[in-house]
């Protein structure tokens, strides 16, 4: 009998690492039920990773084999690759090639190595011929692929709901010309603070559609959460898809209680969330120190203390589920 019970642990202990390795393979396609995010299974289901920062100052992260290191090391099951549209010198409206190069890079990773992964347009305005070029040919391209989530305004910011509802329900169409199941993000209004816009006149005609929320612990509080949990019960699908432990302009002093608060808030509700950002930036929100590899094999003195702190929450609560 002993060896028998002996044998069952180690299926099981095998089913579950094997579930583990094979993040998208185990939970598959994805869909929204009600508020929810759920797998193919129609479990619910929490992604939680790490956001790249932008790709036109700190390219040199964006690699398969950082991709990788955020799965094996953060226990990363989502990563999110900012493309910046207007800012630094190899932004997508300068240089698109080589834009597309390097968020490729991180989709091709995410997808070897078997997680889900944001193709983000990292803008803070609207360029609506330019992000319909570029999303009907990602979603031509990725459509067939599972892990592929599409963001298609990150953070609006003097743009009223009316303007950035318009501008999505675009794009929103050029994707499900060639892609009709994966899940599309999409931003609100005053830096994805003001969910509540979306929340009384949501897009209709489209599945699979899910909001924005932003928070930086050390500015924002419980007024946003408050504010979010009323979107939430107004039937508005939220994903996180961009925080941190510090102030909105992503410096200043961790708060780790406020970042704790907010983490615990997310884990009730089973919402999503990603981290700002896997860049070496002289800011607190940037993990990397100056001495981190491109591709990874991090040690902890290449990690700043946002770093240590973001990964021992992934690894916390990704190592749950």
């Amino acid at each position: 009998m002993k060896s028998k019970a002996n044998f069952f642990t180690l299926i099981m202990l095998f089913v579950f690492c094997t579930s583990k390795a094979q993040f998208v393979k185990h939970h598959g396609q994805l869909h929204v039920e009600g508020t929810q995010l759920t797998d193919q299974n129609n479990n619910p289901i929490v992604l939680r990773g790490m956001s790249f920062g932008w790709h036109s100052m700190w390219p040199r992260f964006y690699n398969e084999k950082a991709v990788d290191w955020l799965k094996k090391d953060f226990n990363c099951n989502v990563v999110r690759a900012a493309m910046g549209i207007e800012l630094g010198k190899m932004a997508y409206i300068k240089e698109p090639v080589f834009s597309k190069e390097k968020i490729e890079a991180v989709v091709n990773g995410a997808i070897k190595s078997d997680i889900y992964v944001i193709i983000d347009w990292h803008s803070h305005n609207i360029n609506l011929k330019e992000a319909k070029v570029f999303f009907a040919e990602m979603s031509k391209k990725y459509a067939k692929y599972p892990n592929i989530i599409y963001e298609v305004f990150n953070e609006p910011d003097d743009e009223g709901w009316p303007e950035v509802k318009a501008y999505a329900e675009e794009v929103i169409k050029v994707i499900r010309e060639n892609d009709s199941k994966n899940i599309i993000l999409v931003g609100s209004p005053h830096w994805d603070q003001d969910v509540n816009l979306p929340a009384a006149d949501p897009i209709k005609g489209y599945s699979n559609i899910m909001y924005t929320m932003h928070f930086y612990a050390a500015t924002h509080g419980k007024e946003l959460r408050e504010r979010t949990d009323e979107a939430l019960k107004m039937g508005l699908p939220i994903f996180i898809s961009e925080s941190a432990g510090m102030e909105a302009s992503g410096d200043g002093s961790l708060n780790r209680k406020a970042w704790k608060e907010y983490i615990e808030w997310m884990e009730d509700r089973k919402l999503s969330w990603l981290t700002w950002s896997v860049s070496d930036k002289e800011e607190t929100c940037s993990i990397l120190n100056k001495s981190a590899k491109s591709e990874g094999k991090w040690k902890d003195e290449d990690l700043k203390e946002s770093g240590i702190q973001v990964r021992q929450f992934l690894r916390k609560y990704n190592s749950q589920d």
